[in-house]
């Protein structure tokens, strides 16, 4: 360990020769016995030998009772997975439950939306300034009034009764007296 102390007490009074321009300073050396004191190492007095050790040859002794240790903490845990799960497994299904919920809302607001703007599409369609401004396009005309055929409700449901008549539209007199 003199060795340590020795070579310590060169670098420390290298260090110091040296000035900050970098020129060697002119320091008093001492002689060897008189060298910086370095106090000693703890367990410097230890020497520790490392053995290399081959244990190729070791057979491991298999213990009985590691095989069933083992199942049982394999077993433990998917016990516990399986408990974990169906404690959970429920409120998950709420979650997504919650979400399609919260999706066919929007899907029903959204149809509700499509239908509004369809009737109101209707309504624009079958308005009357809508049908006459068709029917000038389409050249529709009113009938000649001899043409129109006023249905009378005082002979019930017989009026309405396709049967040939005396070729006059209209004229019901000739259906009546072939009845009685």
């Amino acid at each position: 360990m003199a060795g340590l102390r020795v070579g310590l007490a060169n670098i420390y009074d290298g260090v110091l020769r040296k000035a900050p321009n970098g020129k060697e300073r002119s320091v008093e050396r001492r002689p060897a016995r008189q060298a910086v004191p370095v106090r000693a190492f703890a367990n410097d007095d230890i020497y520790f030998h490392v053995k290399r050790i081959d244990n190729s040859r070791v057979v491991r002794q298999i213990d009985p009772k590691t095989g069933g240790v083992c199942w049982k903490m394999i077993g433990s845990v998917a016990a516990a997975a399986m408990l974990l799960i169906g404690v959970l497994l429920p409120s998950a299904y709420n979650l997504l439950a919650g979400y399609q919920i919260q999706s066919l809302r929007e899907e029903s607001k959204r149809l509700g939306n499509e239908q509004a703007s369809l009737e109101l599409v209707e309504a624009r369609l079958l308005s009357p300034e809508r049908m006459e401004q068709l029917a000038r396009e389409q050249q529709f005309t009113d009938p000649e009034p001899d043409k129109v055929v006023y249905l009378d409700s005082t002979h019930g449901a017989a009026v309405a009764m396709n049967q040939a008549t005396t070729g006059v539209p209209g004229d019901i007199s000739a259906r009546d007296t072939q009845k009685k």
